[in-house]
């Protein structure tokens, strides 16, 4: 794990923090991956920032993310942070971007494999995008069960702008993931109306109820021992299978060993690149993975990534 830095600077009535980026991360490729054309209502992406809002300790805030040399530039767009809030974004960002992490042996680990190598160039300083919020990995995860992901994000975005909250900024509005005390209160009709099934607006509504009584929470998965552990402890709810805990394990937990075993891009994904030629080849997979010990959740995002081609 690496170390970071931070310095926050305050001008005016606004505040900047600049990070220090580290070795082997491109904020292009991960703004590229941010940005894959899907109806996403939880951040803007232009070529040179990301703009997202945030609760901070409960309170609301918009910031924009760029790059400045061998720094990330995070300006506060609107609200007066105080500095427990200054270091929760920080906190946030520094996850969601996944900046601790040391790529190196990763690296080393895809060089060494020749249908794999071309990955420490072509997607050079790509991180791990992660889901801090654990409830918004697991709703995100069970909205996208066995539909395509234009149709899950348009799910996304009927949810959250019907029970979600919002900021107004330069004319523009900025959506907050619903909190779980309000889709517990939700009805499986009011999102059946939104095209949701009746299993998947039943399940989303369980783990949000699971949340807000406390049955269930990130710090309470992260005091369990084992990655076994944890997927049982998810996979108790109903509607959360071993691929939707995996998922949401990877991306909001950042457990290296989580892989989402079964999911269709991950096998299109091996297959198009000579690893497996039948579906049913599970001991080729094994195999493979076994060769990324403590990193095989970076494998399948990366597997994920060259499944998109960038426009020429």
């Amino acid at each position: 794990m690496l170390l970071f830095s931070f310095t926050i600077f305050v001008k005016k009535a606004s505040v900047t923090i600049r990070i220090k980026k580290p070795p082997l991360f491109s904020f292009s490729e991960c703004l590229w991956f941010l940005d894959r054309r899907f109806d996403e209502c939880l951040y803007r992406v232009s070529k040179t920032e990301v703009v997202k809002a945030l609760m901070l300790n409960d309170e609301p805030f918009l910031f924009s993310i760029s790059q400045s040399g061998d720094d990330l530039v995070v300006k506060l767009l609107s609200g007066k942070p105080d500095s427990a809030q200054k270091a929760a974004l920080v906190e946030y960002i520094t996850d969601w971007f996944d900046l601790q992490t040391d790529l190196q042996p990763f690296y080393k680990l895809l060089a060494a494999n020749k249908k794999l190598a071309y990955m420490c160039s072509e997607f050079n300083g790509l991180r791990l995008i992660g889901i801090p919020d654990l409830f918004e990995a697991l709703c995100w995860s069970i909205i996208g069960q066995q539909i395509n992901l234009t149709f899950a994000y348009k799910l996304k975005r009927r949810m959250t702008e019907a029970f979600g909250q919002h900021l107004e900024f330069e004319g523009q509005t900025h959506w907050l993931f619903p909190q779980c005390a309000r889709l517990a209160e939700v009805t499986v009709p009011e999102l059946r109306a939104m095209q949701f099934s009746d299993k998947k607006a039943e399940y989303v509504i369980t783990v949000a109820k699971a949340f807000t009584a406390g049955q269930l929470s990130k710090e309470s998965l992260l005091a369990l021992p084992t990655l076994q552990a944890r997927q049982e402890a998810l996979t108790q709810l109903k509607g959360i299978g071993i691929w939707t805990a995996n998922y949401a394990l990877m991306k909001s937990l950042r457990e290296p060993a989580s892989v989402p075993h079964g999911d269709v891009g991950l096998l299109n994904a091996l297959a198009n690149h000579g690893i497996i030629s039948d579906r049913s080849q599970t001991q080729k997979i094994e195999q493979l993975f076994n060769k990324f010990n403590g990193w095989q959740s970076y494998l399948v995002f990366y597997l994920w990534r060259s499944l998109a081609q960038k426009e020429a």
